[in-house]
């Protein structure tokens, strides 16, 4: 059974960071690529970074581009969210996406608050 869960995602100050951890089961996690997202209260989903598996390049939209991290670790089947320089508008439920089975995790919440 296809399986992602998100964990690590908490309260921080602007200017902290944390990291986001996804656990992945249930596929040939080195094969595929791996996305990030959020969403606000409000808002959208929207994308926040993608690794490719073939050579672990990454991409990132303009607003988290510098200060956060997307890595791998094939060996655990885990992708991580290195987030830095945390600030309010940071603030959401971030999820795990696997595009090739169009799976979601359930999300874990990040609030950027003083």
């Amino acid at each position: 059974q296809v399986h992602v869960v998100e964990s690590g995602g908490g309260s921080v100050q602007p200017g902290g960071s944390l990291k986001l951890s996804c656990a992945a089961s249930g596929f040939s996690f080195s094969k595929i690529a791996m996305t990030w997202y959020r969403q606000a209260p409000g808002k959208e989903r929207e994308f926040v970074a993608v690794i490719n598996s073939r050579d672990n390049s990454t991409n990132y939209p303009d607003s988290v581009k510098g200060r956060f991290t997307v890595f791998r670790d094939n060996a655990k089947n885990t992708v991580h969210l290195q987030m830095n320089s945390l600030r309010p508008e940071d603030t959401a439920v971030y999820y795990c996406y696997v595009g090739a089975y169009m799976l979601w995790g359930q999300g874990t919440q990040v609030t950027v608050s003083s």
